[in-house]
């Protein structure tokens, strides 16, 4: 297996906060790879060393076969990175963005032209290309911020948090351009809050909770860690009112419904229980405890110092 990212023992630390702990990561070459976590866990940290934004204190890391630190304009040269806000000129139409990016990251006026059409039909912007961006909706301007990134083909592209802040309908469309990204052959690497976002989207996800990977794995091997099926107890209107994880047995399913019929008996509403199967939500919540930490706060590039950049 070839990798597209290998980091080892990666810290980092902002004055007196150690934001990361000793990261090590394996993202393999071709492949969707998402990095969970709580706000303020370093998921930004993270991304911004790959992609040699942030130096890191301690640790190696490789990027597309180089070193971030000894050979950052190697690195650059072989990604592309989208951040959180969308980085589009408003002024401009979708087309005269990424033509002008194109020229540019050195295309002939020709070449940035074609490309750009190729773009603006690929993500489904075709008819509003020559609407100033200023009008365009959030999922329009987030598609035209990815296909920014893309204007020079990337071998490994980094999202962080792609789909914040947009509807369903957006944000699906986006996952289907970025299914497309990876079929064409390049990595994805993701950070999102969206816990469906990368049971959709990834073929293997690690979570970072307090600096560090508190688990990796496919999302079926982190679900078996919760245990076996979920039992939910639910209201007339299908809200949850109480759910109890069991270990897949006959004995402890039973244990469950039981201790749920106890519940309903003393309940005011009738209740229904549903059996589900154990969802990266429980994954989630088992392994951070449901909590959030406080950003750094001096030194760390915020989100919205991220651009959609080429180097």
């Amino acid at each position: 297996m070839t990798l597209a990212i290998e980091a080892e023992g990666l810290t980092r630390r902002f004055g007196r906060q150690e934001v990361l702990r000793g990261i090590d990561l394996r993202v393999a070459t071709g492949s969707v790879y998402a990095l969970l976590g709580p706000n303020g866990a370093g998921k930004s940290t993270t991304i911004n060393i790959l992609t040699t934004l942030v130096r890191p204190d301690g640790g190696t890391v490789r990027v597309a076969g180089h070193d971030v630190e000894r050979e950052p304009d190697a690195v650059r040269a072989r990604i592309s990175l989208t951040g959180q806000a969308a980085a589009v000129d408003e002024v401009l139409t979708g087309r005269e963005n990424l033509v002008m990016l194109g020229r540019l990251s050195g295309l002939s006026a020709r070449i940035a032209k074609a490309r750009a059409a190729e773009l603006l039909d690929r993500f489904d912007l075709a008819e509003a290309a020559d609407r100033r961006v200023g009008t365009y909706s959030g999922g329009m301007r987030r598609r035209l911020d990815l296909g920014l990134s893309l204007v020079v083909p990337a071998d490994v592209v980094f999202l962080d948090e792609p789909t914040t802040g947009l509807d369903t309908r957006s944000r699906q469309e986006l996952w289907r351009i970025i299914r497309e990204v990876s079929g064409a052959g390049a990595t994805v690497f993701l950070t999102t809050q969206y816990l469906e976002e990368a049971d959709q989207l990834a073929e293997r996800i690690a979570v970072l909770d307090d600096g560090r990977v508190a688990a990796e794995g496919t999302p079926d091997e982190l679900k078996a860690r919760v245990g076996g099926e979920v039992v939910e107890l639910r209201g007339p209107d299908d809200e949850l009112l109480a759910e109890r994880p069991t270990d897949g047995t006959v004995h402890g399913l039973r244990a469950a419904i039981d201790e749920l019929d106890r519940l309903e008996a003393s309940a005011t509403v009738q209740a229904r229980v549903v059996l589900r199967r154990p969802s990266l939500d429980d994954v989630f919540l088992a392994i951070t405890g449901g909590t959030a930490h406080a950003e750094p706060a001096d030194g760390e590039a915020s989100d919205r110092d991220l651009i959609s950049t080429k180097g």
